[in-house]
């Protein structure tokens, strides 16, 4: 009624200076629209200060970060614009006669704002979330991304039936034909969603852990898990991104249960040549038994020998009558005591020293246990330092590691 009487009286005054009456009708919209227009950026200043004043209090009154985590997100901007929004809505209309479609456009542009705002307060949640321990390995990103979408969805829903004047029903009905459509389109949405779930059930993989995939070339750190990829950091600071429900269909090497342990495994082998290996004479053991590692196991064996060859009345003027030393056998014990006096080495875990099936390369000898320390750097420098000592070690037992001697082709005189 105010706004009816303003208008009347820019009219009146407009007629009694010479406007005709289209141009005053005209002047006067002109004349309103720039009030209304400088009142409502003046309405929107007034309350974009007051609401971040009052936000601004409020975290410095709290402990909590959250209110910091939604000034970051833009809330008091966002709120802001609502009552501006509600003031154009209420006075913009009147200025047009039987033109709804203004009146929806606000509608709409209202709607569009609300949705702005849950979505700052969604990331707000989704950040103040992550500062939890107890959900800084959750993929809270795909479940945001989720609400988002049905978020979106039912907005543009609702903004298609403000601004065509159809009933939402109307929209649902033809929605509903088009399902199938809507699966083919959002086909990698609902399995990143669905494998989300799964991955988050199951504790398949947190954010954090360590993962390798071969058939994506990923193997690094899972930086991000959103609803459609996953993030992973390689060890040479590459950035991988693989689908999320690639985690479900595909097969992956997640070395968390190693980071948990305590311990990291150990699993390499020296391969032997065969032709090295055979039975010691005892003026080859005489030399062994100064080695520090091995005088007290060289003696148990020899005794244990001596019984066994003495009570079975073997004959030892060939010396593969019987039981015997052999190189190798000596070797795996000096291995393994080496192994347990390391002190890098974990006692609690398996330590073994075990010999595998012949190859084509010769006789491996593996080394099976685990390093107390599992930082990838220093645990290779410990296998290294272990492997340098084990392959110098060889040749004090007459033994030879296998190298593969290079084709010389003939030389045709």
């Amino acid at each position: 009624m105010q706004s009816s009487k303003f208008r009347r009286a820019i009219l009146d005054k407009l007629t009694e200076n010479s406007f005709n009456s289209e141009t005053a009708e005209l002047s006067t919209l002109v004349i309103l629209l720039i009030s209304y227009l400088i009142i409502t950026i003046i309405l929107f200043w007034i309350s974009k200060k007051t609401i971040l004043s009052v936000f601004k209090k409020l975290t410095t009154k709290t402990k909590s970060t959250f209110d910091d985590i939604l000034l970051l997100h833009n809330i008091p901007k966002l709120l802001s614009y609502f009552p501006a929004l509600f003031l154009l809505h209420k006075l913009i209309p009147e200025l047009f006669e039987n033109q709804d479609w203004i009146e929806n456009i606000f509608e709409a542009l209202t709607i569009v704002v609300a949705l702005a705002l849950i979505r700052s307060l969604l990331k707000s949640l989704r950040d103040y979330l992550k500062t939890l321990s107890s959900f800084k390995d959750k993929p809270i990103d795909s479940y945001i991304q989720v609400i988002m979408i049905f978020l979106w969805f039912v907005g543009g829903i609702i903004i298609l039936s403000v601004l065509t004047g159809t009933e939402i029903g109307t929209f649902l009905t033809t929605l509903g034909a088009l399902s199938a459509v809507l699966l083919f389109v959002f086909k990698d949405t609902i399995l990143g969603f669905v494998a989300s779930v799964q991955i988050t059930i199951n504790d398949t993989v947190r954010i954090g852990d360590w993962i390798s995939m071969t058939n994506s070339n990923a193997d690094g750190t899972v930086l991000k898990i959103s609803l459609s990829t996953v993030q992973i950091q390689n060890f040479d600071n590459t950035i991988t991104s693989i689908p999320t429900y690639k985690l479900i269909s595909d097969s992956f090497i997640n070395w968390r249960g190693m980071s948990e342990s305590s311990g990291r495994r150990i699993k390499r082998s020296i391969l032997i040549k065969v032709g090295s290996i055979r039975f010691l004479k005892e003026n080859e053991i005489q030399p062994l038994k100064k080695i520090k590692l091995m005088n007290g196991v060289i003696q148990t064996k020899e005794d244990e020998i001596k019984s066994h060859n003495e009570t079975s009345n073997v004959d030892k003027s060939l010396l593969i009558n019987g039981r015997n030393i052999t190189n190798i056998g000596l070797f795996r014990s000096y291995t393994e005591a080496f192994l347990k006096q390391h002190p890098m080495i974990s006692k609690e875990m398996t330590l073994m020293c075990r010999q595998l099936a012949p190859t084509s390369q010769g006789i491996p000898i593996e080394v099976y246990a685990f390093s107390k320390d599992k930082d990838w750097v220093k645990y290779e420098g410990i296998v290294a330092d272990i492997f340098d000592h084990l392959l110098a070690s060889t040749e004090y037992f007459h033994l030879e590691c296998f190298e593969l001697s290079p084709i010389i082709p003939p030389i045709n005189v």
